[in-house]
């Protein structure tokens, strides 16, 4: 009986804590590099969403929905999609695409 129960004790998985991610730094409020860039570049994005901006601006998600919605005042970027949980748009083109 010994042996038995030695071998059930050496074969219990042993849980792991889980690995701790490295969270993003992104900016919270527009600098003027950044503010330059997002007037810049965003109107040659053929799809533009939250995430897209989040990811190539390394900006903060609450400052991409903003900025999304001030551009589109502007009528740089049009809405193609509105959603509660996602927006998506569009470079504003004269004809359409």
């Amino acid at each position: 009986m010994a042996p038995a129960a030695a071998g059930a004790k050496k074969g219990k998985k042993k849980w792991s804590k889980g690995k701790v991610k490295d969270k993003a730094q992104h900016a919270v409020v527009l600098d003027k590099q950044t503010n330059e860039r997002l007037n810049k570049d965003v109107q040659s994005y053929r799809l533009i969403t939250v995430a897209v901006l989040v990811d190539r601006l390394k900006i903060n998600g609450s400052l991409a929905r903003k900025a999304l919605s001030e551009l589109e005042e502007k009528g740089v970027i049009r809405k193609v999609v509105s959603h509660n949980a996602l927006n998506i748009y569009t470079r504003a083109v004269g004809g359409g695409d």
